[in-house]
């Protein structure tokens, strides 16, 4: 017996067992609605991509606006520490375009030569940012290095910092946004962007400590500290590539695999669970997994028991819009895989 269930139905709720989860899970699946029929989960991934779309929108918004006072301030103090600032920040806000890209081409439906959509298209955007960041730290440092070799004077430094308070602010505002809306909806590229345009505000406060320094006599503190804030993206870098490196390798929390079982186990008819696989497709993940039934149960049994243990993973795993499951016998499972052995 080998059934395999992994598709969308409609079903409601009542006379179901419900699976055992935590007073926060409850109260979340309360007033979450909850329908898994395949419309509902389309719809539900249509407006997690929106939601990322909105927040793209507005943060390239807020840093546009951020750069325009910037340059204003550029114009009327000459100061070329402030100019590669002010560019800088610009360019920055184009990031939101590779991921806007992505979150449409996500939002593609699924065909017969990408069954799986275009949701990994998150990923290499992800990728792109991380490129970006890169670029950002190389930026940083080739210009203090510059400075130190080659200082250069600043006028209206109380102007000169105030720009650079306007950008570590604006900055600031955009990689909370995007960092909290990334992780809420799962998107490994928002977070990543998010601590892209937080290692923008680094930058802009370097500006602003130079300035003091160089107010104080100090005339080589901008560089030096321009030196340090290259360091700080370098650690920023790091965490932004390991999150969608992770994610381009299929990385999950082991804690999602673990609840993944559990879950599977606890369900009526399931007298084992196993062989769990997790993925994330863009924002949503999907799951794989094998449970051990009764020999003596009927193709129509076992289907139902397949379909219980879906219902219950999409309630309790988040971000899980689908489940196969495959049914195995609890007698004479072995004689059946070793037909497979020799593939493996």
């Amino acid at each position: 017996m080998g059934e395999e269930h992994g598709h969308g139905h409609a079903h409601g709720h009542g006379g179901r067992s419900r699976p055992r989860t935590s007073i926060w899970g409850r109260l979340r699946h309360a007033v979450t609605p909850h329908s898994h029929d395949s419309a509902d989960r389309l719809d539900t991934a249509l407006e997690t991509s929106k939601r990322g779309t909105r927040t793209l929108i507005w943060s390239f918004a807020a840093l546009f606006v951020t750069a325009v006072a910037q340059l204003v301030i550029v114009l009327f103090t000459g100061s070329v520490a402030l100019l590669g600032d002010t560019i800088h920040n610009f360019a920055d806000a184009l990031t939101a375009l590779p991921i806007g890209i992505a979150f449409v081409l996500g939002r593609r439906a699924a065909t017969r030569r990408y069954t799986y959509g275009l949701g990994r298209a998150e990923d290499l955007a992800g990728l792109v940012v991380v490129l970006i960041i890169a670029a950002s730290a190389a930026f940083a440092g080739y210009e203090s290095v510059l400075r130190l070799i080659n200082p250069q004077p600043v006028s209206h430094l109380w102007i000169v910092a105030a720009a650079g308070v306007i950008g570590f602010a604006g900055n600031e505002i955009v990689a909370r946004y995007r960092i909290t809306v990334g992780r809420e909806i799962g998107s490994a590229a928002l977070v990543a962007d998010g601590l892209h345009a937080r290692t923008d505000g680094f930058t802009s406060l370097a500006v602003v400590l130079g300035a003091g320094g160089v107010a104080l006599g100090f005339p080589l503190a901008d560089p030096i500290i321009g030196l340090g804030i290259t360091v700080a993206i370098l650690f920023v870098l790091r965490d932004a590539a390991k999150e969608v490196f992770r994610r381009l390798m299929d990385a999950v929390d082991p804690a999602t695999v673990d609840l993944v079982e559990r879950t599977a186990r606890e369900t009526p008819g399931v007298l084992g669970a196993g062989d769990v696989r997790v993925r994330w497709i863009g924002h949503s993940l999907r799951a794989e997994l094998a449970v051990t039934v009764e020999a003596a149960l009927s193709v129509e049994e076992a289907h139902r028991i397949a379909h219980d243990v879906e219902h219950r993973l999409v309630h309790a795993v988040p971000r899980l819009t689908s489940a196969v499951v495959h049914t195995e016998p609890a007698v004479g499972a072995d004689a059946v895989h070793d037909t497979l052995a020799h593939h493996h």
